[in-house]
């Protein structure tokens, strides 16, 4: 694993990755080659954006009535329909988007989350200091990330997460805590991948965090209730109360998951037996994150180990969400290339390295009813975590 193959093996994926995305959008219309709308998920953002515009809170979580709206904004999403979840304040920030035609607004969103993505990239980059000597074989991985690229191919909001979790990274490395918890509590719109920081926070006793998070969170809350009234409110926190009961409309591709939760329901047919094995390596995974929170480690491995524990524990987390461990991916991949002599660091490169096809080969558990790539994260977290003991006992 040399810097020069890995850029290779890099730059061959992303052009493979790449040239499928531009081969599937050119297409006349708004159909892809796939005969799916074009952005996939954003068409959904876009029609709450629509919603905000003209005020109709009343639609925001009445997913027939609004397919039904949606059919009539954009006629190419014919038979579509989308699961409403996402909290009342996310429609207003996609209003300036729906002021735009369809096409536009998709191109501009597209255009929004690659920004976003490489200011997170680079603003880490610049933090690592054995890297800054390999910014090509950063800037070719960084274009083959897996993450990225379902980013951009589902037109997801996942890019705004990794914009928190990057925010909240830099806040730390100056010691501004309740900064970063302001930078944790914009997950609320996501907040399934905000369990894990929420959880070792409050048992780490890191009070200033979690009243920027709490702080953060009821603000953005707060503004969809100031703009919609209750009625939105109600409707929002209905909907959240009874996810369990429409989960198989929220997961209709569950090969496509990358956590706990969908490991063990491909793995075992017993959904209680499943649910209860989650539960429990959740706990393994959140003991194993606070304890390491709490060490002596330094802020760039207890970070990763954070990101890694946020991603595994998640109980709603699809392929796009992976874009998430990209500051991860780059700290740890500083720390193995300053190291690369040592056995961990080597074990830290190789787990990096096969994460990268593991995350695309997510639909072979169809077959398989093995999500590989939770396997590979659960190595690195517990090779993050032996670094930790490695330093105590040296010491």
């Amino acid at each position: 694993m040399t810097a020069r193959r890995i850029r290779a093996h890099g730059l061959l994926l992303a052009l493979c990755l790449w040239s499928v995305y531009a081969a599937d959008m050119a297409t006349p219309g708004l159909r892809d080659r796939a005969g799916l709308v074009k952005g996939t998920d954003f068409l959904h953002f876009y029609t709450l954006g629509t919603l905000a515009l003209n005020g109709r809170g009343d639609l925001l979580y009445d997913m027939h009535a609004q397919a039904v709206w949606m059919h009539q904004l954009v006629p190419a999403s014919a038979g579509w329909s989308y699961l409403p979840l996402y909290g009342p304040q996310l429609s207003l920030l996609f209003a300036p988007f729906a002021l735009l035609p369809y096409g536009w607004a998709l191109l501009l969103w597209l255009l929004v989350n690659s920004v976003i993505y490489a200011l997170c990239c680079f603003s880490v980059w610049t933090v690592c200091p054995t890297l800054r000597q390999e910014k090509w074989t950063v800037l070719i991985l960084a274009g083959a990330f897996p993450g990225f690229f379902h980013l951009l191919a589902w037109g997801q909001t996942s890019g705004l997460a990794l914009a928190c979790f990057t925010l909240a990274f830099l806040a730390l490395r100056k010691r501004w805590t309740f900064l970063a918890g302001l930078a944790i509590g914009c997950l609320i719109f996501k907040p399934q991948l905000g369990l894990a920081t929420a959880v070792v926070f409050v048992c780490a006793l890191e009070w200033r965090i979690m009243l920027g998070a709490v702080t953060s969170a009821l603000l953005q809350l707060g503004a969809g209730w100031v703009y919609y009234g209750n009625s939105a409110m109600r409707a929002y926190f209905h909907a959240m109360w009874r996810v369990r009961d429409v989960l198989p409309l929220l997961e209709p591709r569950p090969y496509q998951m990358h956590s706990l939760r969908a490991f063990w329901g491909l793995l075992l047919p017993w959904p209680p037996v499943a649910f209860a094995c989650y539960v429990v390596s959740a706990l393994v995974v959140l003991a194993l994150a606070l304890r390491y929170w709490k060490s002596s480690a330094r802020l760039d491995l207890r970070y990763s180990a954070l990101l890694i524990a946020s991603v595994l524990v998640a109980p709603h987390l699809t392929v796009y969400d992976l874009v998430v461990l990209a500051p991860a991916f780059l700290l740890l991949g500083n720390w193995a290339m300053g190291r690369w002599g040592e056995r961990w660091a080597a074990a830290v490169g190789v787990l990096l390295y096969l994460c990268y096809p593991l995350f695309l080969l997510g639909p072979l558990a169809k077959i398989t009813h093995l999500q590989l790539s939770v396997i590979a994260l659960l190595g690195l977290l517990w090779v993050v975590f032996q670094l930790e003991n490695r330093a105590a006992a040296a010491s």
